[in-house]
């Protein structure tokens, strides 16, 4: 039997998990680096078991159909929009799922983006190794206002935080609760009153048939010049075009993202061009601890599937 770990690109899961530890039967591969689509089916087609990191590689249909020997595809966490799930089950492959980790990472490159955009931090780090001294003047958080659209798991976490920096902390979503928001100290609104009254929105929300396009041009129309849009959520649950004219044209003073509607970013796409950006390469959930967890998780998924009794079955 043959196991391929791709998307490996930070080479943490040999060190993570020991894999020599599956019956000598399992040959073990594994590729440290982005496995490709234009790639995928010659180089997997071998393998019975698959386990990938999120969203780099795309198991749709026309690559699961190429993919003769796959009995268990893995992924981290519990959700993967890469995975055509109807088409896994038509070839009846087990899919099983991970841990998180640990959430709060997401919330951690939040206010990081927030804060880089709030003190000009990369512009003033290019300033003094170019030799300049001072150029901006940053912006304080206290008593300003801050938007969380989505108030789960991740937008509660960054709720807490912009509480603890002394701001108004106002949400929405279209399930909000008026608990849910007691329980955090947050202000629940409208959605348009949340897109006029924030000087930050950040977008918490998770990608599916209502939230896809959940943040358009009129939203971001309803933003005050000075307002920041943070996203660490999806791509596509922000219209990128009319994000980007918004940015262009001062209609908002910038934004941070680490995610996008095609990624890797393309090498020409305009966001690269905007000296009001701080841009990220989608790691919100992607640090060392959580990549570690999260294949120790996937060993005990192969361990268990071999030996009958498949755990975090998510089809």
């Amino acid at each position: 039997m043959k196991l391929a770990i791709i998307n490996d690109y930070q080479d943490l899961a040999r060190e993570a998990a020991d894999w020599s530890s599956l019956p000598n039967t399992v040959e073990t591969d594994v590729y440290a680096r982005r496995v490709e689509n234009d790639e995928a089916a010659v180089l997997l087609a071998p393998y019975d078991i698959i386990v990938t990191a999120r969203e780099e590689t795309l198991f749709n249909r026309v690559l699961v159909d190429q993919l003769p020997n796959l009995k268990l595809l893995v992924t981290h966490g519990q959700r993967n929009a890469a995975l055509n799930m109807a088409a896994l089950a038509a070839r009846q492959v087990t899919v099983c799922g991970t841990g998180y980790g640990f959430p709060i990472a997401t919330v951690e490159l939040t206010w990081g983006l927030i804060l880089s955009l709030l003190k000009f931090i990369p512009q003033e780090d290019r300033a003094i190794r170019e030799g300049r001294w001072g150029e901006h003047l940053p912006l304080g958080l206290s008593g300003r206002t801050l938007g969380v659209v989505g108030l789960g798991t991740l937008g509660g976490g960054v709720a807490r935080v912009g509480k603890a920096f002394d701001m108004d902390v106002i949400a929405w979503s279209q399930n909000l609760t008026q608990e849910r928001c007691d329980e955090l100290g947050a202000e629940l609104v409208s959605k348009d009153a949340l897109f006029q009254r924030a000087d930050i929105v950040s977008v918490h929300l998770i990608l599916g048939e209502r939230s896809r396009g959940a943040v358009g041009a009129r939203e971001i129309g309803l933003m005050k010049p000075t307002a920041l849009l943070i996203n660490t959520a999806r791509g596509p649950i922000v219209d990128e075009d009319a994000l980007i004219d918004a940015l262009q044209t001062g209609k908002i003073a910038g934004a941070g993202l680490d995610v996008y509607d095609q990624e890797p970013l393309p090498a020409d796409h305009a966001l690269r061009t905007l000296a009001n950006t701080v841009l990220m390469p989608h790691v919100g959930g992607r640090t060392r601890e959580n990549f570690i967890a999260r294949y120790r998780d996937s060993l005990e998924d192969v361990q268990a599937w071999l030996d009958g009794n498949p755990i975090r079955i998510l089809q």
